[in-house]
């Protein structure tokens, strides 16, 4: 699972967090894409892995008056 998270400039940061992978996107299509490319390369030697699951992280703060 790779959290991601938007950037306050664009793009998206992701990161799986149980095996040190990171990659980026500018756009959410890319980020889509991006995770396979460096799960695979992370995993070089092992199956391809045919899926990754995102978890977008937003925070939001606004006034409850």
């Amino acid at each position: 699972m790779f959290e991601v998270v938007q950037e306050a400039g664009g793009g998206y940061c992701a990161e799986c967090p149980t095996d040190n992978i990171f990659t980026a996107g500018d756009t959410w299509q890319q980020l889509r894409q991006n995770p396979l490319e460096a799960a695979a390369a992370f995993y070089f030697y092992q199956p391809r892995r045919e899926r990754v699951r995102l978890r977008l992280i937003r925070d939001e703060i606004f006034s409850v008056a």
